[in-house]
């Protein structure tokens, strides 16, 4: 059996080994058009921020290795440029000229490039870079040496441009980032991505959300915004998305969908026979709404890549789809996500709801204890996990690997709570984050909480109800209160309970929801109509400060 693989790195490699591994008479040829089949993308923007100062250790695997180790035809600076379905042979082109190449299974793993958009003046700028691999990388830490730059632009603040701009500031350049959605991070949640724009701007970043770019003048040394600012750029980097890398597929024949991405069957071969596709250029379904999406990530790349191995070599395996769990580092914080957001659990007119606890990474009495925000959505019937943000300096990781694992294992919110989770002061709580994010999500489904969201707040006190702070007064002298409150400290409720009125509803609120929990369920089970505001003041001041009253 002769197998040729179009593209290295994740997807192609993995599957390369793998076969290998599987199959020891089969011949593997993996065609890589650039000079570097095997190398640790992940790695580029920190090799930027000289984080990792040799970069011989972005090189994962060299075609010597692999044909030493594995018996692999890796064939560098070799294109191919065209599929004949028919007679089964590709067209290579490399540096001597063209060539065909026979397969009986095709493996595509062209990957994601870097999306430019068609803005005035970008084809003529000498400046700006985007970043998809080694050559690339190359590209920018040789103009950076050469030029020594001081201002730096980053066009995106989606996971790989908020990386370029903490390494780039790294560098010592003063940097702009500049993001058309309305905040940064667009695939998290705005509340969760205000911790985000917080230490962005605490670390000196200038940060420009809901405007584009809107031209590139002086050979791309000055930005123009759509909303009339001018920026003095030195270099700049563009990171507004990726799309699949599918013209050779698209020129054979084979069925795209979305963006151009390749379509594959659950078994990963796609509309030609015998022509299979895996990783960051190929639709996948979103495991929980079985929907068409893209997810560029290099785990799934890997998944894909040994269960297309497994398949072409007579293994059962299935497709399963992707949930898109990812993280990234800014700065001192760490944002982390899996699954749904909101705004698409609303875009797939999902029933759903959303609880955020507050909680310190280890033991909160042991030294170095830092706080996670920890979002949940779920559904409210009937406690199936949808999906989950974190934001924090330490431990976030862990939290939303875990909540990951629930939602491939199809656990519940009632699941949570029963987690038995390594504790020791040093390492975690013995009521882990995660399993009081299941008691909470819990309460909500089983009728004992009835919440409200931080952009509820405006319409529940336009509509009569009161917001009731239970926290103490020095608290609140201290932080400041939300407009319009009323307060009666916790501890003090019960004993004044004659000062509030049963044909009144309210909002009960403390710092981060615990509390006013308590609160909901002394007052509820004395008659009183009540919600509780979800992730209470310490979300609601982050969110919405100018709100806020000292």
């Amino acid at each position: 059996m002769k197998v040729v693989i179009v593209g290295g790195v994740a997807g192609g490699m993995s599957a390369a080994t793998r076969l290998r591994r599987l199959d020891e008479s089969a011949e593997i040829i993996i065609l890589e058009k650039g000079p570097y089949v095997s190398f640790a993308n992940c790695g580029l923007p920190y090799y930027i921020g000289e984080e990792i100062t040799d970069r011989d250790k972005l090189m994962v695997q060299t075609p010597e290795k692999l044909l030493a180790r594995f018996k692999l035809d890796v064939r560098v600076n070799s294109e191919a440029i065209d599929i004949d379905s028919n007679s089964k042979t590709i067209t290579v082109q490399n540096a001597e000229g063209t060539y065909p190449l026979e397969y009986d299974k095709l493996i595509l793993s062209p990957g994601a490039k870097p999306f430019v958009p068609s803005t005035e003046g970008l084809s003529e700028a000498t400046n700006v870079y985007t970043l998809r691999n080694v050559p690339d990388v190359d590209a920018i830490d040789s103009y950076i040496q050469k030029h020594q730059p001081k201002k730096a632009t980053v066009i995106g603040a989606g996971f790989i441009g908020l990386e370029m701009a903490e390494n780039l500031h790294h560098r010592g350049l003063d940097v702009t980032v500049v993001e058309m959605a309305p905040h940064v991070l667009p695939t998290f949640d705005e509340e969760m991505a205000t911790y985000i724009t917080k230490e962005l701007k605490d670390k000196g970043v200038t940060l420009f959300t809901g405007i584009a770019a809107k031209a590139f003048e002086d050979e791309g040394r000055t930005i123009v915004l759509d909303n009339g600012e001018r920026l003095d750029s030195d270099i700049t980097m563009m990171s507004v998305g990726v799309r699949p890398e599918s013209v050779l597929a698209e020129t054979a024949g084979i069925e795209t969908g979305m963006r151009g991405g390749i379509l594959v069957d659950d078994q990963y071969e796609t509309s030609q026979k015998d022509i299979y596709a895996i990783g960051d250029a190929i639709i996948v379904k979103q495991q929980i709404t079985g929907e068409d999406t893209m997810i560029a990530l290099a785990s799934p790349a890997n998944r894909q890549g040994r269960q297309v191995a497994d398949i072409i070599a007579g293994r059962g395996r299935k497709n399963k789809g992707s949930i898109g769990t990812a993280i990234v580092r800014v700065f001192d914080l760490a944002a982390a996500s899996t699954g749904l957001n909101e705004r698409q659990l609303k875009q797939a007119e999902m029933d759903y709801q959303a609880i955020h606890i507050q909680g310190k990474h280890h033991a909160g009495y042991y030294p170095g204890a830092e706080t996670v925000v920890l979002k949940l959505l779920f559904n409210p019937q009937t406690g199936v996990i949808y999906g989950a943000q974190a934001i924090g300096k330490a431990g976030v990781d862990k939290r939303i690997d875990v909540i990951a694992t629930a939602i491939k294992g199809s656990l519940t919110v009632e699941d949570l709570p029963e987690l038995e989770l390594t504790y020791a002061p040093p390492f975690g709580s013995a009521k882990d984050l995660v399993n009081m994010a299941g008691y909470a999500a819990l309460n909500v489904v089983e009728g004992l909480s009835e919440t409200a969201q931080w952009y509820d707040v405006e319409e529940l006190q336009a509509n009569g109800w009161i917001l009731l702070d239970v926290r103490e007064e020095n608290e609140i002298k201290v932080n400041g209160g939300m407009p319009d409150a009323i307060n009666i400290p916790l501890n003090d409720l019960r004993d004044r309970l004659n000062e509030l009125d049963k044909e009144q509803p309210y909002l009960l609120s403390c710092h981060s929801g615990q509390r006013s929990y308590i609160a909901e369920r002394i007052l509820t089970q004395s008659g009183f109509k009540t919600k509780n505001l979800d992730g209470a003041f310490a979300l609601y001041s982050m969110v919405k400060p100018e709100k806020i009253m000292k």
